[in-house]
Parts: C-alpha cells; sequence; structure tokens
C-alpha cells in the first residue's frame, strides 16, 4: 500500500507552485461587474452599426431621438437589409413615399447614408442586421432616461449557454436583462425562446424582459411560446398577467413587452413593474 504524503511534503509540493496568473480586473461598469461577480467572464462583441460605436453629441442625440419613432426604425431596418442600396420605397412599405423619401434624407443629413444615383441611397457603414442598432438604442436610453449603467451586446464565455446578453443594466443594486427581438414574431422559433431561458438561469438577473419591436399583439405566439417553456422546464403551468395593452408578466420578475405605442414607454413601465415587486412593501 503506498505511503500517503505527509503534511510537511504537501506543503512544500504546494509551496514549489509556480504562482497563479494575474487575476484580470474588474470590467468597467457596474452591469458588467455585476455579470463578473456571478462567476461569468462578460467582454463587449462586436458592433454590429450602420454608424461608428463611438457616436456621441448631437448627432447621437439626433439619431436616438429618430429611433425613438417605430416608422423610423422599420426604414432603417429596410435599409439595413439592402447593402446594395436602396430606395425609399425599397426600404419599407409602411409608410408613405414623402415619409420614405424624408426618412432616406434623415439618414443623409445623419452621415449615414450617401445618395448614389437618381432617388438612391446607400448605408455609408453597412450592417449585418438592425439588432444592433435596437440594441444601441435601448442602452442609450436605459442610461439617458432612467440613469442605469448599461452594458450592451456582451459576451459571456459560459460553456453550454449560447447567443450573447443584448443588454444589461445596473441601478439600486439589482441587474436588469433584456432580450432584444427587432423582427416580427412569426419569425421567433422555439429555440430563440429556450436560449433565452437558459441565460436568464444563469445569469439570475433581477428583472428580465423580452422584448419584441413590433406593433403587433403578442398574445398571438410570443406570450404562449414563453409560457410554454417555463411550463416545459418546471412543470408549473404559468397564468400570464396583462399589465396593459401588450405589456404582460410572464412569471415571477419576467416580462413580455412591444413597441405599441411607445417602445421605450413600455420598457420603463416594466422594469417599474420588476423593481416595486422585488421591493419591501413598507405597510
Amino acid at each position: 500500500m503506498a505511503r500517503r504524503p505527509m503534511a510537511r511534503e504537501l506543503e512544500r509540493v504546494a509551496a514549489a507552485r509556480p504562482p497563479r496568473a494575474k487575476r484580470p480586473a474588474s470590467p468597467a461598469g457596474e452591469a458588467m461587474a455585476m455579470l463578473a461577480r456571478r462567476g461569468l467572464r462578460p467582454s463587449p462583441a462586436r458592433p454590429d452599426l450602420p454608424f461608428p460605436p463611438d457616436l456621441a453629441g448631437e448627432t447621437a442625440d439626433r439619431l436616438a431621438d429618430r429611433l425613438g419613432h417605430y416608422a423610423f426604425r422599420l426604414f432603417l431596418r429596410g435599409a439595413i437589409q439592402r447593402a446594395g442600396g436602396f430606395t425609399p420605397e425599397d426600404a419599407t412599405t409602411f409608410v408613405k413615399a414623402a415619409a420614405a423619401r424624408a426618412f432616406a434624407e434623415t439618414l443623409v443629413s445623419l452621415g449615414l447614408a450617401a445618395p448614389i444615383g437618381r432617388d438612391r441611397y446607400r448605408l455609408v457603414r453597412p450592417a449585418n442586421s438592425f439588432g444592433g442598432t435596437l440594441e444601441w438604442y435601448v442602452g442609450r436610453e436605459l442610461g439617458r432616461w432612467l440613469g442605469f449603467d448599461v452594458a450592451t451586446g456582451v459576451k459571456f464565455h459560459a460553456r453550454g449557454v449560447g447567443g450573447d446578453l443584448d443588454v444589461v443594466a445596473a441601478a439600486e443594486g439589482k441587474l436588469v436583462y433584456l432580450e432584444l427581438k427587432s423582427s416580427p414574431p412569426k419569425h421567433l422559433s422555439d429555440g430563440e425562446v429556450a436560449a433565452f431561458f437558459d441565460r436568464v438561469r444563469l445569469v439570475r438577473p433581477d428583472v428580465a424582459l423580452f422584448v419584441v419591436d413590433t406593433a403587433l399583439r403578442l398574445t398571438d405566439k410570443v406570450v404562449p411560446m414563453l409560457a410554454a417553456e417555463i411550463q416545459g422546464r418546471t412543470d408549473t403551468r404559468p397564468s400570464p398577467r396583462r399589465i396593459e395593452r401588450e405589456l404582460w408578466a410572464i412569471g415571477p420578475h419576467l416580462y413580455a413587452v412591444n413597441s405599441k405605442p411607445d417602445l421605450m414607454m413600455n420598457i420603463g413601465r416594466a422594469i417599474a413593474e420588476g423593481l416595486l415587486a422585488r421591493g419591501p412593501n413598507p405597510i
């Protein structure tokens, strides 16, 4: 039978080991630091934007104000999908021709697009999808409007859980996670819903939002899919509760919202509901 090493020998072996590599510093910002405290290794993903990531000042303010208009978001989404160039009427069929031309000229004035011929335009900086722009807008508004520390497009490097965290926001010692969908509900897949819940389970935010940038009802597909995923994971049949219009409480501290009548107003209301539910009742 082999002799077990004595305590002195164990200590000698341990002392001979080289020092561990230097631990990385805490990531910048409270939202990222809260992810690090949860055992994750958060890092920013490469921004996918049709404008410089460091856009700031008056131009950023003007762009954010325009993105507050649902029709403009639809137009920019269509322009991004046409990397080779577009006419105003190509970009969206949901606004009148005069409004579409005005949106195209707004993109030019913001430096996002340039004319390339008669009534044709091209984005100066192509993007793969509208998703990054939606993350930028929502994150910026949460910081500007509600005073959150915000990170967008966050990689978390956890084995077995895919995707990125679209928006994470920290305030009052609470962490809010927002999953943003820029496509209509008909494109939402079971896999996307399952991946969202995997990330919620990993991050354990205080409040989680499933946000679909659409004026369409969530009751036809989105709310049933979220409820079915919860039931499949817990064997408990949730009872989604309508807060108002298409703002839904799906489960404890989990909300679903759409863009009607205003995206950020709905997001703000859902966050308020979630934080109040987390807070103590003083009465």
